[in-house]
């Protein structure tokens, strides 16, 4: 059986730029896709805290130290610069892989500053 689990998240990005001219994608700084393990062109969710907009795309490389979040083609829509985002990667493995993995966590300031790093989201209480 294959489980499909969280493989990396960048949580509360700030939207730099909505380019709807673009070609589409969602460009990251190469650093935070370097410090959450996103490749280029992988396939990424993208979760919008200031409206609820919910939608898939693949990441781009951004240049490395630029802190640039930009939501291109189609997703511009459904996006503003200034929305905190949380871009998510996934990965199916099986139930003994599964139980032993753990992801990537990059938690973002408002200036796309990595704040802190984990593999491991804190139990919500009551």
């Amino acid at each position: 059986m294959q489980l499909s689990l969280l493989k990396a998240k960048l949580h509360r990005a700030c939207v730099t730029h909505v380019e709807l001219d673009y070609e589409g994608s969602c460009a990251i700084d190469e650093n935070l896709l370097k410090a959450a393990g996103i490749l280029e062109y992988e396939q990424i969710h993208i979760y919008n805290v200031a409206n609820g907009e919910r939608f898939v795309t693949y990441a781009i490389r951004a240049e490395a130290g630029s802190q640039i979040i930009s939501i291109n083609g189609a997703a511009a829509h459904k996006a503003t610069v200034g929305d905190r985002v949380i871009i998510c990667a996934y990965t199916n493995l099986d139930e003994s892989e599964a139980r032993r993995f753990k992801p990537d966590l990059v938690y973002l300031d408002e200036s796309n500053n990595i704040i802190r790093q984990g593999t491991q989201i804190p139990v919500q209480v009551a």
